[in-house]
């Protein structure tokens, strides 16, 4: 019985030296292993998920393609830039943000353009299966052809929707809530909140009243000018000069 109990010291005191010693390595090893196995799938994981990145294969994109952003631009982490998508000076791409060119191609957003929170620009198909332009879904500018083409210094206000074919001029103001759709919107315009042009062309100068949709050419042509007592006349100068600042300031 004596001889048991100086066995099983005898035991003990040398398992717990040879832990002290470093001899159990192994499982130590295979345990800084897996952790590195870990970070490794953690960063495959992050490269997948990025909130910038190339568009998906598709029957009608069989390329992928990054987008192309100006380094002076901010994009937040919680916005999506995904695709043939080219994002000019100054650019501030706000929070919960899509500009997603996996469907209609390409995108393109001027210098000193701000997209604010909740903003949609996406575009209905502009190549079918076999590889052929769809003609209907573009809209040219300067002889390219875009999905959507979004110009300088203007404002895409909290939750607008830009879904091409679309066209908006420089220097216009789109409001909160406001919609874009199969149409082009002149230069110096503005879209009050909750308001929409769809499948009309909107001269330069002139305004859609908040909650007003425009669905037909004689409304478009009829829509009242941005006049020096517009009460709206001057806000997109001054959301254009916030959120320039906005993005200077974040990426510094």
């Amino acid at each position: 019985m004596k001889i048991n109990r100086i066995f099983l010291v005898f035991l003990l005191s040398l398992a717990l030296t040879l832990a002290g010693s470093g001899c159990v390595s192994q499982g130590e090893g295979a345990e800084e292993d897996e952790s590195v196995d870990e970070e490794s799938a953690d960063t495959e994981v992050e490269s997948e998920v990025s909130n910038i990145r190339a568009n998906p294969v598709t029957p009608w994109n069989p390329e992928p393609t990054e987008p192309v952003i100006d380094p002076t631009a901010y994009i937040h982490p919680q916005a999506a830039v995904i695709g043939d998508v080219t994002i000019g000076a100054s650019v501030m791409v706000s929070p919960m943000t899509s500009v997603r060119s996996d469907e209609g191609t390409p995108i393109f957003v001027g210098d000193e353009t701000n997209i604010q929170d909740g903003v949609v620009l996406h575009a209905l198909e502009t190549v079918d299966e076999e590889g052929e332009p769809v003609e209907s879904n573009l809209v040219e500018v300067d002889g390219e052809k875009y999905a959507v083409y979004v110009g300088e210094r203007v404002s895409l206000a909290h939750q607008a929707q830009i879904h091409g074919p679309a066209y908006v001029g420089n220097d216009t103001f789109i409001g909160m809530q406001a919609i874009v759709f199969k149409a082009n919107v002149g230069d110096n315009c503005v879209l009050e909140p909750k308001s929409g042009a769809i499948g009309v062309t909107i001269p330069d100068g002139r305004y859609i009243p908040a909650g007003t949709v425009v669905t037909s050419q004689a409304e478009a042509d009829e829509l009242p000018e941005v006049t020096d007592d517009y009460g709206y006349k001057h806000t997109n100068e001054a959301v254009v000069y916030v959120n320039v600042n906005l993005a200077a300031g974040y990426n510094a």
